[in-house]
């Protein structure tokens, strides 16, 4: 599904050598299949993902997401691969004061052209699943950060991407919310055949993954998820 090939993107230093953010990275996602990239903040995880969603453009490398060749698409194309091919997860919530959960789930998908009305019908089953189906019609104020966090996750696969990004999508939510929403959004999914490339710090949340890779000097590391595991049985 997602194919990365000796992908390279290097930022000019104040002084002395490029910042090597990400420096010849290859890696394949399946579909359905579930990444973490993992490490502290400044290590280019971001940058990776800010790639993969045509955010920034490579100094050399490709990136394919199916029959689509990322790396080399117009801003336009690039905006409309956003719409329709990509879910993006952030940690900041970015819903819309005033607006019912709905509406803030629905806003991506009425950005397509099959109309407000319709976009809020189709919402209705994908709330239910993510256990807002009683929270559609409260304004965005009156919703639980972990309800937020859901409205966006709801809102991310709302044009049934291939791939879901998640950047610390956990960072503003306590061990325990944190922990449900990721069983949500690996189950989600996988019910789906979505691939999910999470971007995280926390151990915790690298776990839930079936790969996991750390970033270090620009270039992939994988990691052991059993050795995940055991950490957090000593933690």
């Amino acid at each position: 599904m997602l194919e990365l090939r000796e992908l390279v993107k290097h930022f000019p230093a104040v002084s002395g050598s490029p910042i090597r953010a990400v420096d010849g990275v290859s890696l394949s996602v399946s579909t359905g299949e579930f990444v973490a990239l993992y490490g502290p903040s400044g290590s280019g995880k971001t940058t990776l993902l800010m790639l993969i969603a045509a955010l920034l453009h490579p100094d050399s490398g490709s990136i394919r997401l199916g029959d689509c060749d990322v790396s080399s698409l117009s801003d336009g194309d690039a905006a409309r691969y956003r719409l329709h091919e990509l879910g993006f997860v952030r940690q900041t919530h970015n819903l819309i004061p005033g607006a019912s959960a709905l509406d803030n789930a629905a806003l991506k998908l009425m950005g397509t052209d099959i109309g407000a009305r319709e976009a809020r019908r189709r919402m209705i089953p994908l709330m239910e699943r993510l256990g807002l189906g009683e929270r559609t019609n409260h304004r965005a104020e009156q919703l639980s950060t972990g309800e937020r966090q859901r409205v966006m996750i709801a809102r991310a696969l709302s044009t049934e991407p291939g791939l879901l990004l998640a950047d610390e999508p956990t960072g503003n939510l306590d061990s325990v919310r944190g922990r449900q929403v990721l069983e949500l959004l690996s189950a989600t999914c996988r019910e789906r055949s979505v691939s999910m490339m999470l971007v995280t710090h926390d151990p915790q949340a690298a776990a839930f993954a079936d790969r996991v890779f750390a970033l270090r000097d620009g270039q992939l590391i994988e990691h052991e998820v059993g050795q995940l595991d055991a950490s957090l049985k000593t933690s």
